[in-house]
């Protein structure tokens, strides 16, 4: 391990290490944070590409800390800013890997790195999301990922993922991108997830559409 110039670790291949202190770090952001109420399928901030972080200030930390608690409050593994209709390209997790290793960190501005072939190994779980509250689908993704950002101080950062941390990385940077996981299914599986969406009752609060 080293250390990196903005005093997070990082291990020898320049990634941060987000797998240490989680229960402080995210309880910390959570109990200064307020839970807000999640916009669902159909809200407007979801389908368009959200605006580049260019402020790290107490505006966006306080952004950070809000979704932590909005985050917890609906159970969720990972969150977008628009998510809790803010335009900003900003995502927190508090995610476990595939050998059940938690993850907790934020990143502004992310980027997926592309794959070579060679580490493209598709894995078709079934996926969810707080924005289409109550709905599973199966959804192949590659089983590995590196985002690229900055973290909540404007500082460069790369998290990498493997398994079920990999699909949440990829699957809140799409949000972002103002993509949703329903938006990759076919018309019918798409169709499906609504079905299941409008027969079940969020068990958080959500931002009605108009």
């Amino acid at each position: 391990m080293a250390e990196h110039e903005t005093g997070q670790r990082v291990d020898d291949e320049g990634f941060v290490v987000d797998t240490e202190d989680c229960e402080e770090r995210e309880r910390t952001h959570r109990e200064r944070g307020t839970a807000r109420p999640i916009t669902v399928v159909g809200n407007p901030v979801l389908h368009r590409e959200c605006r580049d972080v260019t402020e790290f200030d107490g505006e966006l930390a306080k952004l950070v800390d809000d979704m932590f608690a909005s985050q917890r409050a609906a159970e969720g593994v990972g969150l977008a800013a628009n998510q809790i209709g803010v335009d900003l390209k900003v995502f927190v997790y508090d995610c476990p890997d595939d050998e059940g290793v938690r993850h907790v960190g934020v990143v502004c501005n992310p980027v997926l790195e592309e794959l070579p072939a060679e580490r493209r190994v598709l894995d078709d779980s079934g996926e969810g999301c707080l924005s289409v509250p109550g709905a599973y689908a199966s959804l192949a993704r590659p089983d590995y990922a590196v985002v690229r950002g900055q973290d909540a101080e404007g500082r460069p950062i790369a998290v990498r993922g493997t398994g079920y941390f990999a699909r949440c990385l990829q699957h809140e940077t799409d949000h972002l991108y103002g993509r949703l996981y329903i938006d990759r299914l076919s018309k019918r599986e798409r169709k499906d997830v609504l079905r299941q969406m409008a027969e079940n009752t969020p068990r958080y609060e959500t931002v009605p559409n108009d």
